[in-house]
């Protein structure tokens, strides 16, 4: 069976208490022939090197990415040693996502906001690192670091990843990083708009533009799946975006901001204690429905699988390089995978080397 190198999933999507549920999804995913796990980062039982490492540690052949870790909590040194480590672990699977994570959060935690100067400074400095050099004196938007330095010997190919919604962030990350992660819930024309963002901002860099890999992110969530998890799949990961960054997924999407001011003024909305797709009931997930268009909730794949992967290869005519599939575990999108593989376009092929960054060739 052969590897989709252009399909991959996220590893504990959405809430989890339980890491080690990781060890079978990263092998059953490797088992369907999905080609990248992807890893994001959550403040509680979800800490990105620890993941990697043992998603590395149960696997042979799937790529691994963070999608995403942010560069402000941790020490460059540090992340620069994690990402060496988890790229000899596993014979270059590896590539490190990075990305601006949320300004509220960091002000509670004392963080800096992150910039794109800042995510630049922090890029170069570790190429510099893995290709064996010293960083000495440094003094930039990253911060001011006296002498750094791994190894003289090394001269590590690490590919880096950058997650991006909005257009400056999305050119940005075409002239610099070696892929993009989108988010979930694009409209297709939204995701074409963002694929040509990535293109032009690293045309504008001089770089060709189809070496930067984009990946979409599509939510999943098939008929085949119990229907109250399928409420908090879809619904409650849509209305949890549209609490924390809801104008905005409806600016980029071209939607009416009245409907998310209704949706915000509704009394189950403005007083809610948490993340819907966290803690709410399946009565209050069916009323948060009532209160999304469906247009919105039509941003996503469901249905039959047939109609998942139909799904999947619109995402890719839209001009995705690969699709992460977006919500469900691997068990979960079995009936999917199946249903795509007897329409995966022909022209896609064959590939062996299946780092979630790598240029396509």
């Amino acid at each position: 069976m052969d590897d989709l190198w252009e399909l991959g999933f996220y590893g504990l999507a959405g809430h989890s208490a339980s890491p080690r549920d990781l060890l079978g999804e990263a092998t059953t995913g490797e088992a369907l022939g999905l080609g990248s796990v992807f890893l994001s980062e959550r403040f509680n039982a979800k800490e990105a090197a620890t993941l990697s490492g043992a998603a590395g540690a149960v696997t042979e052949r799937i790529g691994i990415a963070t999608a995403a870790t942010n560069h402000n909590t941790r020490h460059p040194l540090l992340t620069a040693t994690f990402a060496t480590t988890m790229h000899r672990l596993t014979g270059g699977r590896f590539a490190l996502g990075l990305g601006r994570g949320f300004d509220m959060l960091f002000d509670v935690m004392g963080l800096p906001h992150v910039t794109s100067a800042q995510l630049a400074d922090v890029i170069g400095i570790l190429r510099t690192l893995w290709r064996g050099e010293p960083v000495i004196g440094h003094h930039g938007p990253a911060g001011d670091y006296p002498y750094l330095m791994q190894d003289a010997s090394y001269d590590e190919d690490i590919p880096i990843l950058l997650t991006a919604m909005g257009d400056r962030t999305l050119e940005f990350a075409g002239g610099l990083v070696d892929g993009v992660v989108l988010h979930t819930f694009f409209t297709d024309e939204t995701l074409a708009r963002a694929v040509a963002a990535v293109r032009r901002g690293a045309e504008k860099a001089g770089r060709d533009p189809s070496s930067v890999r984009v990946w979409s992110v599509l939510a999943t969530v098939g008929d085949h799946i119990e229907p109250d998890l399928r409420l908090r799949k879809l619904t409650g990961r849509l209305a949890t975006y549209l609490q924390g960054y809801g104008d905005l997924l409806v600016r980029l999407n071209g939607w009416d901001p009245a409907d998310l001011a209704r949706f915000r003024a509704d009394d189950l909305v403005s007083g809610f204690p948490g993340a819907f797709d966290a803690i709410a009931t399946t009565e209050q997930l069916e009323r948060v429905t009532e209160l999304l268009p469906d247009a919105w909730l039509a941003a996503s794949a469901t249905g039959s699988a047939e109609r998942c992967a139909a799904r999947i290869v619109d995402q890719l005519d839209a001009g995705a390089d690969g699709v992460i599939l977006h919500g469900a575990t691997p068990a979960e999108l079995e009936p999917v995978v199946d249903a795509y593989r007897k329409i995966r376009p022909s022209s896609l092929g064959v590939r062996t080397d299946l780092n979630p960054a790598r240029r396509i060739v």
